[in-house]
């Protein structure tokens, strides 16, 4: 394991660089993941990382030694840095002093909606998107596509608030929701305050894609109208609408009680 002191350092520029600038991650097609979870979530379901950075004092740290020990076992290049250094890269307080270099994976797009995925109309907020990401995860989701203006997915924050659920799903960006909706297999299911029936009154035993929008603006109105049907989220207190993560988590998790129940 090599050894930088020197804040001069030309990859520990680079790694500055891509810490600091989302510009940077995405002209590099690389990202950063901050902590033993990430690190253990992309070992388990993506392999080998580019590089694994540790702080100085973190080398035997009993959830960083087994990390490096794998990392060292594929063949990774290991980086150590000074503690000082170490944490002008870090965003997490009080982290334990491990970052994976890795290349931000960007598969395939799909021609057409086929099996359950996630629609992201300009959701801006990091840990909503993050949130959005976990839910999907957790509920069996493989795709999810988000708009031009959507947050970045690969950003420290929301891989922070994803949990590792990146690692599970397939996400595209930049994506063209309204020729994706056109062109769609399945039913586009956009919820709505206004729809007169329920998301525990629709058929939601088959595949599905749930179109979601901007914390404050919603769906665009044209890709709105775009979706096979409206459904509704009743609840009872009188606040006029749930966070957008809450309500993706709803309406994941209902079509996972409807197939359970279904066998």
């Amino acid at each position: 394991m090599k050894l930088i002191t020197s804040k001069d350092n030309p990859l520990y520029k680079e790694l500055k660089q891509l810490a600091a600038s989302s510009q940077a991650r995405r002209r590099a097609g690389q990202t950063l993941l901050d902590g033993v979870h990430l690190a253990q979530a992309w070992l388990q379901h993506r392999g080998a990382p580019q590089l694994c950075v540790v702080a100085e004092s973190a080398q035997r740290h009993p959830e960083v030694a087994p990390i490096l020990a794998e990392c060292e076992r594929n063949r990774t290049q290991c980086l150590v840095l000074s503690d000082n250094l170490y944490g002008a890269l870090s965003q997490v307080e009080n982290g334990v002093g491990l970052l994976l270099l890795v290349a931000t994976p960007h598969p395939e797009a799909p021609q057409a909606l086929e099996q359950s995925a996630v629609l992201l109309d300009g959701l801006q907020d990091p840990g909503n998107l993050g949130s959005v990401l976990r839910s999907a995860a957790a509920a069996g989701i493989g795709q999810v596509f988000c708009s031009a203006g959507t947050a970045a997915a690969w950003s420290p924050k929301v891989l922070r608030a994803g949990m590792g659920a990146h690692f599970l799903l397939n996400i595209y960006e930049n994506a063209d929701l309204e020729r994706l909706c056109a062109c769609s297999k399945i039913p586009v299911l956009a919820t709505s305050s206004h729809a007169a029936q329920t998301i525990y009154q629709c058929d939601l035993a088959g595949a599905a894609a749930w179109l979601f929008g901007h914390e404050g603006q919603g769906v665009a109105p044209q890709l709105m109208e775009m979706a096979s049907q409206e459904v509704a989220i009743p609840h009872l207190g009188q606040m006029e609408s749930l966070n957008v993560a809450a309500a993706a988590a709803v309406c994941f998790f209902e079509q996972v009680r409807q197939r359970q129940d279904r066998g």
